[in-house]
């Protein structure tokens, strides 16, 4: 049976709206509850891929010790260099939020030593899984993953170029994965023999007509565009989309990959927490299509943490 992984960038409320300097609020934390619920009922395993301000809150930490001892997910990492000690001043030549790849070599490490002994004093354990802040990697960023003892990665989203999204240093940009192949593959450290499975989110490039959901010409004609043209699809609900994930789901239990992931950021399951979903209605509307997505998917596909496909990758 193929699997189905859910991954969760767990991090601070509405940071698409976060000015340098300001602070960062997690009040997100105390709508997680719903969503594992709903996710326990499916069986499936979210990994909360964590990065530093909600590993700060207390209540967080109380939620997740709660959803790893009953086994129903798994702590992950996601690091946002920005906001994780060390701090480090950078020169401000451009209005991004910086990635972790602009810092000098030694401070990525240090910033990564931070969150990996912050997930080992919560769990006891050495985290497994991870998945870059802004989506931004480099073979610097996987050799240190390897130094760390992670074992898989979720940072590439194939046919979707990051370049467009500036960093905070001079040329800075985010990372292009046209060409990266949507299938598991292994990322081997330049400077040792060890080596990290990248598990791709799952996108997928399609040229197939989607009746637009306002029956007017323009929206007809979008319609018709992006068919000829292709868009790429991929499992992250924006309000608007069910028809298109559960397409995805269709197409994607029919191809040679063995899994499929399902992202969202958890401050995206609060009112405000994000500038896509603001009210209690967008919320459970949300909700509703989420589900429907489980539901369809739980026909086709067992639901797995990311260290248990890499275990079952790897056997």
């Amino acid at each position: 049976m193929k699997k189905f992984l859910i991954t969760i960038d767990t991090e601070g409320d509405n940071l698409w709206e976060w000015k340098n300097g300001e602070k960062i609020y997690t009040e997100n934390t105390l709508y997680l509850k719903r969503f594992q619920k709903l996710c326990n009922k499916y069986g499936f395993k979210p990994v909360w891929l964590t990065n530093y301000e909600m590993l700060m809150d207390e209540r967080y930490v109380s939620f997740i010790k709660e959803v790893i001892g009953n086994k129903q997910g798994e702590l992950g990492m996601h690091l946002h260099a920005w906001n994780t000690p060390p701090y480090f001043e950078l020169p401000q030549d451009q209005l991004g939020a910086p990635y972790l790849i602009e810092y000098p070599y030694k401070i990525m490490e240090e910033k990564m030593q931070t969150m990996t002994d912050l997930i080992v004093k919560i769990t006891g354990e050495m985290p497994c899984s991870h998945r870059a802040g802004r989506w931004a990697t480099n073979q610097q960023y996987f050799n240190l993953l390897t130094k760390f003892g992670y074992q898989i990665d979720c940072s590439v989203t194939p046919g979707i170029n990051w370049n467009t999204s500036v960093g905070q240093t001079k040329n800075s940009v985010g990372s292009n994965y046209k060409k990266n192949p949507s299938s598991p593959y292994w990322i081997t450290d330049s400077t040792s023999s060890d080596k990290v499975l990248e598990v791709p989110v799952t996108t997928r490039k399609v040229h197939h007509f989607f009746k637009p959901k306002e029956k007017t010409m323009k929206k007809y004609l979008g319609s018709f565009y992006r068919m000829i043209k292709g868009e790429v699809l991929w499992l992250r609900p924006n309000g608007n989309n069910l028809d298109k994930m559960l397409y995805l789901i269709d197409i994607s239990k029919k191809d040679k990959n063995d899994y499929v992931m399902f992202m969202l950021h958890s401050s995206e399951l609060m009112p405000g927490g994000s500038p896509t979903f603001t009210t209690k209605e967008q919320i459970d509307k949300l909700y509703h299509d989420i589900e429907c997505v489980f539901k369809e998917a739980s026909n086709y596909y067992e639901g797995v943490t990311l260290k248990e496909y890499y275990e079952y990758y790897d056997s």
